[in-house]
This record gives C-alpha cells, structure tokens and sequence, in this order.
C-alpha cells in the first residue's frame, strides 16, 4: 500500500511538471533555440550542485536535531520529496519527507522542523545576497526584512517556537535543539547553493547576449527565488519567480528575451529536479541491494 501511494505521489508530481513546461512550450523551444549545448550542460551541471547545497542544508538540520542520516538515503529522501513542489500546496514535500524519513527511524516532527527551517535560511541567505551583488542602492529596502529574519535564525527563538508548536499539537518535545554551529553551517551550505545558481543563470544569459556578469546573475535569481518561495499556493512559485526574474532583468534584457531566460532557467531547474531524484532513489536502491546481499 505504502508502495503504491508513493508511485502516485511520483506522477501527480511529475504530471503537473510535464503540464507547467507543456504551457509555456512555444516560449520554451524559442529560448532553448537560442542556447548552445556547452552552456545547457554548463547550466544544468550548476543546477544540480544547487540543489546539492539545498539538500545539504537539510541533512545539516536534521543532523543537528538528532536524526544524522547517511548521505544517500539523505538525498533520497530530500530529492524524492522535492518533487511535491510541483504540486499545488506547500505541503506534499512535507509529507513526502515525513514519511520517508520515518522509514529511516526518523520523528516525524523532526523531519517537519527541518523542513519548516529551509525557509527562513534561504530567504534569509538569498536576501543577504540580493544586498550584496545587486547594490545596496535599489536593494536596500531588503534590510527592513533581514533583522526579522536573523531573530528567526537565532537557535533560542526556533527552539522555543518549536517547542510551543509541539505543545499546541501533543507532541513529545524535540529531544535535541537546535544550536548555532548547525545553524551556520546549514547557512554556508545555502550560500553555496545560491552561488551555484548563479552560475546557471549566468550560462544562459552568456547565451542571450548580455553583458551581465556573475555577480549579477548571482543576485538575480536570488531575489527571483525569494519571490517565488513566498508565494506557497504556487506550485514550486511557477510565475512568480519567472515574472520577478523579468523584472530583476530590465537593465540587461528586454521583455521578450528575458522571458525566454526565465522559461529556460525554470525547465534546466526541472530536469536538475529530476536527475537528482532518479540519480538519488537508484543509488539508495543499490545501497540496499548491496547490505542485503
């Protein structure tokens, strides 16, 4: 049964990802015609070190928390559940997650308070680096919403907010708290996911012509996926991060080209999705046929 409702979970996920590039196809295939291969893969290959920065800070959190996992069925576990994103609602991932980190002997409340922390630690890290490589000048509103954020990552505030949620809902107390050492650990993994991000970004936009450097893109798709995060009844904030990277753009590109970057930059994130998924659930599965053996 529990076979069964996890192979569903895969292709409502991939059925809305399929339907996400499907409607945009046109956009899409007029973008992709103007890419070369060397940068694709160069764009592609910075994705998935991204995404291995993001499931790194997760592993850092749950590690911290009491539930270290090995590093394949870690990626199993955080890759897999990833797809839930493109799926209307914020909590598939969640639930997904959950159910496979108990699988590992890992609580369920640990593996929703680890989930629950990936937020403010991207928003917090990828505003710090909106600040830092798009200027301060037409940025700096940023700083209204950075020290809310900083009391967010302090490790006594989260420990007493999950705490308090824990109580509100009966269940058993976090048996580890979170410290600070994990704290920043998880937010140097963030900060390296967003560089590499960066470095896709900027493949593209090599591609389209502009002049804009690293930096730049860094910043970019930083302030885009901020946006995009945010917006939780958005499926993986689809449109949004694609409408705030249109924006964030205007100094290097027109409407229309940028649109095309966007649309690229989302289907590269798409495939980087399910590469790690594939890549991941086979390793963990030849981990295990190994140790049955």
């Amino acid at each position: 049964m529990k076979r069964a409702v996890r192979i569903v979970f895969l292709l409502v996920a991939l059925g809305f990802g399929a339907w996400a590039v499907a409607r945009q196809w046109d956009a899409v295939t007029a973008g992709f015609a103007r890419l070369t291969w060397p940068m694709l893969a160069g764009s592609l290959v910075a994705v998935i070190a991204a995404l291995l920065g993001a499931m790194l800070t997760w592993r850092t959190l749950l590690a911290d928390l009491g539930s270290p996992l090995p590093l394949r069925p870690a990626a199993k576990v955080f890759f897999v559940g990833q797809l839930g994103k493109y799926i209307p609602g914020a909590v598939w991932p969640l639930l997904a997650q959950m159910e496979m980190g108990k699988d590992l002997g890992v609580p369920r409340s640990r593996s929703a308070a680890a989930f629950f922390l990936m937020m403010p630690i991207q928003l917090a890290s990828g505003l710090l680096v909106t600040l830092v490589t798009l200027g301060w000048d037409r940025y700096g509103w940023l700083l209204l919403v950075i020290p809310v954020l900083a009391v967010l990552l302090e490790p006594k505030v989260i420990n007493g907010l999950i705490g308090f949620g824990l109580r509100k809902l009966k269940r058993e107390p976090l048996e580890r708290p979170l410290t600070r050492r994990g704290m920043l650990t998880a937010l140097g993994w963030a900060l390296v996911g967003w560089l590499a991000y960066g470095v896709h970004l900027y493949f593209i936009l090599a591609d389209m012509g502009t002049s804009a450097d690293l930096m730049f893109a860094v910043g970019a798709f930083a302030l885009s996926w901020c946006l995009g995060i945010m917006t939780f009844v958005v499926p993986a904030g689809a449109g949004v991060r694609e409408a705030a990277m249109v924006v964030v753009l205007a100094p290097v590109l027109d409407a229309g080209p940028a649109i095309a970057v966007a649309l690229c930059s989302r289907i590269v994130i798409i495939a980087g999705d399910l590469i790690c998924a594939g890549t991941a659930g086979a390793a963990a599965r030849r981990s295990v046929d190994r140790h049955s053996v």
